[in-house]
């Protein structure tokens, strides 16, 4: 059996919340507590729970976006010293590529298209022609080459996603993350985007861990599942165990709580 190519242990992050009265004793707020995680290479996670459930803080510091208070993260038996210089992450950014929830507020409105996909070729310092890279990799996302000069601002919500995920495989990470990268989008435009990520991941064999509130979209694309509730994994599992078969009340009250149409007669 292979090592997972990430693996979290102990995994936690506390933040200090503001003194309710002069001198008095700053407390806690736990975003995340002692976790344990391991995703193997080639599967794809799906992160589900309520909004400040621990999704997005468990995301950040897998990523070496942030510090955590206690516990290690290892990528591809590496340790992730978040603590460290940029520059020395250097190596984690080359393994790891992310698509975030709003594509138009992570895209720099003052860059073409080229040099937001362009850009982390250059900033890890990839060889090879990157001019020809980005009309690759567009080619990939379905839209056209010569889109590259232009704006964030002339493209629609799904265009710019697609923008956001060519950026996030120009460099060929070996791991996707996307942190709600469907929820911005309209449902027609959604479906595209869903059919693209899981085109990409087999094109590409990325292994992909994927945050997200809804669960029809990780059903669609992840092999397992972990469950969170105030920043625990309460259950975790392939997916169709846990989805069909859920073992934690946490995770029966989430499935119930999912919209269904009504049958017809």
């Amino acid at each position: 059996m292979t090592d997972p190519i990430v693996r979290a242990r102990g995994l936690t992050r506390r933040y200090l919340l503001p003194r309710e009265a002069p001198f008095a004793r700053r407390r806690e707020n736990v975003a995340l507590g002692p976790t344990d995680l391991d995703v193997a290479a080639g599967s794809a996670l799906g992160v589900i729970g309520e909004s400040g459930s621990g999704k997005s803080t468990l995301i950040r510091l897998l990523l070496g976006l942030d510090r955590p208070s206690g516990g290690t993260v290892d990528v591809d038996g590496r340790r992730v010293d978040a603590t460290a210089p940029a520059r020395s992450l250097h190596w984690l950014r080359r393994e790891t590529g992310v698509v975030f929830q709003d594509p138009y507020a992570s895209l720099d409105p003052r860059m073409t298209v080229e040099r937001i996909v362009a850009e982390p070729l250059w900033a890890l310092g990839i060889p090879g022609d990157h001019a020809a890279r980005v009309r690759e990799v567009l080619v990939d996302v379905g839209l056209d080459p010569a889109m590259a000069a232009r704006y964030p601002h002339e493209f629609s919500g799904g265009q710019r996603q697609r923008i956001a995920l060519a950026r996030a495989i120009a460099h060929r990470p070996r791991v996707l993350v996307g942190d709600e990268p469907l929820s911005a989008l309209d449902v027609t435009v959604r479906a595209q985007i869903l059919q693209l990520i899981a085109e990409l991941r087999e094109r590409e064999a990325l292994t992909l861990i994927l945050v997200s509130h809804d669960i029809g979209v990780v059903q669609s694309l992840c092999d397992t599942v972990a469950v969170m509730k105030d920043g625990e994994i309460v259950e975790r599992g392939a997916t169709a165990d846990v989805l069909l078969r859920p073992q934690h009340a946490y995770t029966r009250r989430l499935l119930a709580a999912v919209p269904t149409l009504p049958g017809r007669g």
